[in-house]
């Protein structure tokens, strides 16, 4: 009985997780998306943090992360992660009432394929430990991999507009989130051995960098277009690249067969389908073809 109400307290806590980042990223986006033009410009971050419903919406994504530390704790990542991983599930029947429409049947059957390959790549194959704090050494291939693709997804996201846009900030944006997790747990994992000591470490100025930068891209990403089309591809780059990065660095095991292998792939591909999918959907259409309404000035009286 004491296992079920854990297991129990770990599915709540999962699912309100994922509603909160999904509630969190509607309130950002729709603020980020009267910013303007100012993708990739840290001027945006600075209109934004003056904005009471994007400090809002940040707020609730923060949150999300205490519910899934909740959840974490009376039940594994296998169970939880995957659970917290579908909130794209709950985003786009957000986003269609706040268009005032239904969701189109492209949209249902793309965000199922997304939700549903995340939770087989990440629930196929439990992790197998591996090192805990793994030296700069065996970083440097990972940040020389992920700052080239994120300066790659950078300059092309600069050069087209549109659906193109978001999908190349967005990938971006998984990719620095992805990082950061992992960067999170070396430096978690060092806490218990060097206390505060742990400042002297590189690895928590290297996460306040790449915070820094994913906030700036996943924003960027916001502002660009439809909420619809960037979170299930941040929701589809953070795991793939934080499970990557735990293979190549962390010594953590991919999968435990040929067979589990070949699910995590399927699962992956079946997630970047849906994306496929939901791009040609009349919701993201529908989103891309808004033009916002310039952003009030922070403290200016609308007009009457």
């Amino acid at each position: 009985m004491c296992c079920l109400v854990a297991t129990l307290i770990a599915v709540i806590a999962a699912l309100a997780a994922a509603f909160c980042f999904a509630l969190g990223s509607l309130m950002q986006q729709g603020v980020a998306r009267q910013s303007g033009d100012e993708a990739l410009r840290f001027r945006l971050l600075w209109d934004l943090v003056r904005q009471p419903r994007w400090v809002g919406g940040i707020a609730l994504s923060t949150f999300s992360f205490g519910l899934q530390a909740l959840a974490l704790a009376f039940g594994p990542l296998t169970l939880v992660q995957p659970i917290a991983a579908t909130d794209v599930l709950f985003a786009l029947p957000m986003i269609a009432r706040r268009q005032r429409r239904r969701l189109g049947r492209r949209a249902i059957i793309g965000a199922l394929l997304v939700a549903v390959g995340i939770v087989v790549f990440l629930a196929v194959s439990p992790p197998v430990a591996g090192v805990s704090s793994p030296g700069i050494r065996a970083w440097l291939p990972v940040f020389i991999a992920a700052g080239s693709l994120v300066a790659v997804a950078g300059v092309v996201g600069l050069r087209v507009q549109g659906r193109l846009r978001v999908v190349w900030l967005a990938v971006a944006a998984g990719a620095l989130y992805g990082l950061s997790d992992a960067i999170i747990k070396s430096t978690v994992d060092m806490i218990p051995t060097e206390g505060i000591g742990v400042l002297a470490h590189w690895e928590p100025y290297t996460l306040a960098v790449t915070g820094i930068l994913g906030a700036l891209y996943g924003q960027s990403a916001f502002s660009a277009g439809a909420l619809s089309l960037s979170l299930p591809v941040i929701d589809t780059m953070e795991p793939v690249c934080a499970v990557v990065i735990g293979a190549t660095v962390f010594g953590e095991q991919l999968a435990s067969s040929p067979l589990n292998l070949g699910f995590q792939m399927a699962g992956a591909a079946g997630a970047v389908i849906g994306i496929w999918v939901l791009s040609s959907s009349k919701i993201v259409e529908a989103e891309t073809s808004e033009v916002p309404a310039p952003a009030a000035a922070p403290g200016a009286t609308p007009s009457p």
